[in-house]
């Protein structure tokens, strides 16, 4: 901002938002002052450097809100956790795959465990595979499988997100 900036000569953007040019540093300094405002650079990694003549408060003022509005937009991706068990009925399996299908809707990954305690991690995985595959044949939204099937040290773990 103002005499803190560097460079030699600057690409200047009027008050107004016009383009007054490639000019050097004094003069961009002068004509901002005329004009009782700051000189604030922009993007100081161009060639030449952009800046612009603003009051400095509004300036910052019209960036913090561009930033909230940019938060507003972005949606996190939570991964969300199913557990099953090697003998879950389909009623319950049906009830789970409903949920995970809301959450599959709403644009978040949805981690599908399926828990295997003592013995049972040593089982198939063949056999396995088509017990996690029972409950992704219920899902109602369409998804993509993000990582295969894996073993994890609960038992054996998919994750599956929107297509």
């Amino acid at each position: 901002m103002n005499h803190q900036i560097r460079a030699s000569e600057l690409r200047v953007i009027g008050p107004k938002g016009e383009n007054l040019g490639v000019i050097s540093l004094n003069e961009a300094l002068k004509r901002a002052e005329e004009s009782g405002l700051d000189l604030i650079e922009i993007s100081p990694n161009a060639v030449p450097p952009v800046a612009k003549i603003s009051d400095f408060g509004k300036y910052q003022y019209e960036e913090n809100k561009k930033q909230k509005q940019a938060k507003a937009k972005s949606h996190s991706v939570e991964i969300k956790t199913v557990q099953v068990k090697l003998g879950t009925g389909e009623h319950d399996l049906g009830l789970k795959a409903k949920k995970a299908s809301e959450w599959l809707a709403e644009g978040n990954r949805v981690k599908l465990d399926l828990f295997l305690p003592g013995r049972a991690k040593y089982l198939d995985q063949n056999f396995l595979k088509t017990r996690l595959d029972r409950m992704l044949k219920l899902l109602t939204v369409e998804y993509k499988v993000a990582t295969p099937p894996t073993k994890s040290p609960k038992g054996m773990t998919i994750i599956v997100e929107r297509a």
